[in-house]
């Protein structure tokens, strides 16, 4: 097992987290009534994204004892690298007119790049950042080499 292919945000609102993310350039995939969707996918390069009700998605993993649904920092961060620091602040721009909590504006990093953060309606971390030392493949992929 040597592969990712999709990563889903439990949302408190379907039909407002697919209009932010509308509004940050992503196309989506809706399945059932588009006013109250089962789930939502995401139809982006790379690994993909679902959109899933928390309380359902909460059931999935246990139906018996499902995790409980709190507040607070899960320790999962999503990231988007761009090719360039403009990229980085045309997404900040999208993200605040779609409604996004800046946590961390764009800013010069520790390693040597350029990024921050913002939560979309549900507290999911977005992290946009540009690295002036790295390669993308023919999909659009972060190279990584084996060291």
């Amino acid at each position: 097992m040597n592969r990712l292919n999709i990563v889903t945000l439990g949302t408190k609102d379907m039909v407002r987290s697919h209009e932010f993310y509308k509004e940050l350039g992503f196309r989506t995939s809706v399945r059932g009534d588009k006013s109250d969707p089962d789930i939502i996918f995401f139809r982006n390069e790379g690994t993909r994204i679902a959109l899933y009700p928390i309380e359902e998605l909460a059931l999935d993993i246990d139906r018996d004892h499902p995790p409980r649904i709190g507040s607070g920092f899960s320790g999962i961060t999503l990231a988007h690298n761009a090719r360039s620091i403009e990229e980085v602040d045309e997404i900040f721009e999208r993200a605040k007119k779609a409604g996004a909590i800046v946590i961390k504006e764009p800013q010069e990093t520790d390693w040597g790049g350029y990024g921050g953060y913002f939560t979309d309606h549900d507290g999911h971390h977005w992290e946009v950042a540009y690295g002036e030392m790295w390669e993308f493949d023919e999909c659009n992929m972060l190279v990584i080499e084996d060291e």
